[in-house]
């Protein structure tokens, strides 16, 4: 049994296996990221799991996602063979006096490789039974399309490598027979010996048998060095070429077929980390730190200088209007551009507005029509979809009562893509462009995946080729994921959202449709921007800074009056609402052409659930609302319950002791503005005894499996959120809405 265990233990696999632990650590992370998603413990509030057990390719989850997935895991094997024989052949100089060298690598390092494949299939097949409710010989299917598109690009990868090997046996092996010429091209240093070396006894030959090392012929370890070095050179040609394929991929990202499944692209992109740690590794060996120290230097003059910017831009704003036309973003500025008047001006003809929209829904001389202020939270493609259900849900029972008695549209993120895909929708309808706007496809179409363009631009264009051009209505601009996000949106709704803020300007001013007004957080400081199609002025401070003389508090920014010279209204409906949706790091920040710039993200920071516009809007015509409607109606949507009990957190390890008070406000940013907002709903009934407050709730039939916060849904989601209307919650709220409406 010793002689057993030492023999396993000296078989060159484990060795290998064992190398990885023990140096150079750092490439394992690819690994554990991996292998905590599929488990549920990385990303899961995001849902990243789905995007790997059930990947979808133009809209589909089949045989071809999968084939695609497979092919890109093949990929990521391939980087993570490369990136560590060029990190550790050194230390296997035995290596280079065999043929087929990197061939002979990969199958004795295939330990960890074929562990995670073994774990991805149980993992993979358990979830699309339990989650996705795939049949067995479906399942059988998805499971043949990953393994041989893992096989195909396996085999392409290694018949490149075998002409390589061909390659040096021209070049250099045929020098390896006359060591004499070999001392007078490399002169031996006595000193320059490899003390690192792994200790094996026996290998895995490309025969799949076991060979004993101390047969192979030796050779001076400097000539096995020098043969090392050229695969280590072809290693690195494979890993430019894949980028290469990634640059021409992204210069063509607005072909669907071309784009990848999510969970694809984030493999090729922890392939491509890898290749660049190993190439680094190879050029720069021992300066390897200074190396990494120096390109992060290089690539912050880069950003310095202008010359690669992370953030994203608003399609349809004019960036390249003279400096003295950019407005001045500070306090003056503010205060001098929000003043009173134009407070007074802006709530003017929003009263005017209503009593357009009024006139057009007086259906009775004594009886007062009730008024509709939709309020909607973020929450991703969850809350789209569950948005667009409720809403189209409740227009559908009151036969279109919904939509004509909203006067007011506006929330956060994911919602805000719902409620404005709902309104584009019955603007359609209304004009008769479309029959039928409770039909089945167009709930469907709300529900398509968002995650896998944008991840695709991530890893195509946002890392690879920054400098990708677009013309865009009327200017040019950069390419990136926040681009991709938009374009996808709009073939997703079948180019309904595909508008700019002028379109509904008329609509809007005359009452025709509920008034949309999208928000972001300004993160300079924290101040709300007001995106909209009229103007808005009157949502920019609250009424008491009217009469404050000193510094009157300005906690919004009304963005058509602010960007004025900018072609506001030329501003995309999707930006908007992307802008509106801005998560971090899925989404790049978007910068303004202000001076300094405006930096803005997701609306949610500010208020994830869209109330404070809400109630300052009713406060601000309070009095005129009181004398001309009935009930007002405050509908809010919002993708998760309101009072919900968090579990406590088990301050159990020194981890949890220690960052829990730094994460908490991160962890529990949705129930203390839920908490803090229902003081306001408790006071505003008190000032406007008309006021009701509704609350439509996604409830999920399993308290633990709720959809996740991604631009993805898997059809189970789809289906919980679907039916979660049923909920007798909320369909006791649906009984108080009819009885109000009426």
């Amino acid at each position: 049994m010793p002689k057993l265990l030492s023999g396993l233990y000296r078989f060159l696999p484990v060795q290998l296996l064992l190398l990885h632990f023990r140096k150079y650590q750092l490439l394992l992370v690819f690994w554990i990221i991996m292998v905590l998603t599929l488990v549920g413990r990385f990303a899961a509030h995001f849902g990243a799991s789905a995007l790997f057990l059930a990947p979808e390719y133009l809209g589909q989850i089949n045989f071809l996602s999968m084939f695609l997935l497979g092919s890109a895991m093949a990929i990521f094997v391939m980087a993570w063979n490369i990136t560590t024989f060029i990190i550790h052949s050194h230390r296997i100089p035995f290596l280079g006096a065999t043929r087929q060298a990197f061939l002979k690598y990969c199958i004795n390092n295939s330990l960890l490789p074929l562990s995670f494949l073994i774990f991805y299939s149980v993992v993979s097949i358990r979830y699309q039974w339990f989650n996705e409710h795939t049949s067995v010989s479906k399942i059988f299917l998805l499971q043949c399309g990953f393994y041989l598109g893992f096989i195909i690009f396996l085999l392409l990868s290694f018949a490149y490598f075998f002409r390589v090997d061909r390659d040096l046996l021209k070049v250099v092996i045929s020098r390896i027979t006359n060591p004499s010429v070999i001392r007078e091209i490399i002169p031996y240093d006595s000193l320059d010996v490899e003390f690192d070396v792994v200790r094996a006894r026996t290998f895995l030959s490309e025969m799949m048998t076991v060979e004993k090392i101390s047969e192979l012929k030796t050779y001076d370890a400097r000539l096995l060095s020098a043969v090392l070095r050229r695969h280590h050179r072809n290693a690195i040609t494979a890993t430019i070429f894949a980028l290469v394929i990634l640059l021409l991929m992204g210069a063509f990202m607005e072909e669907p077929h071309l784009r990848i499944p999510a969970g694809s692209g984030f493999l090729l992109l922890f392939a491509v980390m890898m290749g660049l740690v190993g190439a680094v590794k190879y050029f720069l060996k021992t300066w390897e730190l200074m190396g990494w120290v120096l390109i992060a230097g290089f690539l912050s003059l880069l950003v310095h200088f202008r010359i690669f910017d992370l953030r994203s831009i608003a399609y349809g704003l004019d960036y390249h209007t003279e400096k003295s036309l950019r407005p001045d973003y500070d306090y003056e500025s503010l205060r001098k551009l929000f003043s009173p008047s134009r407070y007074r001006a802006d709530a003017r003809a929003g009263e005017e507005r209503l009593e357009r929209w009024l006139a057009m829904r007086s259906d009775s001389a004594t009886r007062k029509p009730p008024l509709i202020v939709l309020t909607v939270s973020g929450g991703g493609s969850r809350s789209a979809y569950w948005t667009f259900r409720t809403l189209n849900y409740l227009d559908s029972l009151s036969h279109g009562g919904l939509f004509a008695h909203t006067a007011l549209l506006t929330g956060a993120s994911g919602g805000m893509i719902g409620a404005a895909y709902w309104r584009s929708l019955h603007i359609e309808a209304q004009q008769g462009r479309v029959a039928n706007p409770y039909a089945p496809v167009y709930q469907d179409r709300i529900g398509r995946d968002l995650l896998n363009a944008i991840i695709f631009s991530f890893v195509s264009v946002d890392l690879i080729s920054p400098f990708n051009k677009i013309a865009l209505g009327g200017y040019a601009y950069t390419r990136d994921r926040g681009y991709a996000m938009e374009q996808e949106l709009i073939r997703n709704t079948e180019g309904l959202l595909d508008k700019k803020l002028s379109d509904f300007q008329q609509l809007e001013h005359d009452g025709m449709v509920p008034q949309l007004i999208a928000n972001a957080t300004i993160i300079n400081d924290g101040r709300r921007l007001l995106i909209s199609s009229q103007p808005v002025a009157y949502l920019t401070q609250p009424r008491y800074a009217l009469t404050d003389s000193f510094k009157p508090p300005i906690d919004a920014i009304d963005f058509a009056a602010f960007f004025r010279n900018q072609n506001p209204y030329n501003l995309r409906l999707t930006t908007a609402l992307r802008m509106n949706a801005t998560f971090p790091f899925i989404l790049p920040v978007v910068r303004l052409p202000s001076q300094p710039e405006m930096n803005v993200m997701d609306a949610g920071l500010r208020d994830n659930f869209g109330i404070e516009v809400a109630m300052r809007y009713l406060l601000v015509y309070k009095d005129w609302l009181k004398q001309h409607v009935g009930d007002i109606i405050v509908v809010q949507v919002r993708d998760t319950r309101e009072y919900d009990v968090f579990p406590a957190t088990s301050q159990n390890t020194l981890g949890s002791m220690l960052f829990d008070p730094l994460t908490v406000i991160e962890n529990k940013w949705e129930p203390f503005q839920s908490y803090g907002q229902s003081y306001a709903k408790e006071m505003l009934p008190e000032l406007m005894d008309q006021v009701h407050f509704l609350t439509f709730s996604y409830i999920p039939q399993q308290v633990n499996k709720s959809a996740a916060l991604n631009f993805h849904l898997t059809s189970t989601e789809k289906k919980d959120i679907y039916e979660s209307i049923f909920h007798p919650q909320n369909q006791a709220t649906v009984r108080k809405f009819l009885k109000l409406l009426r």
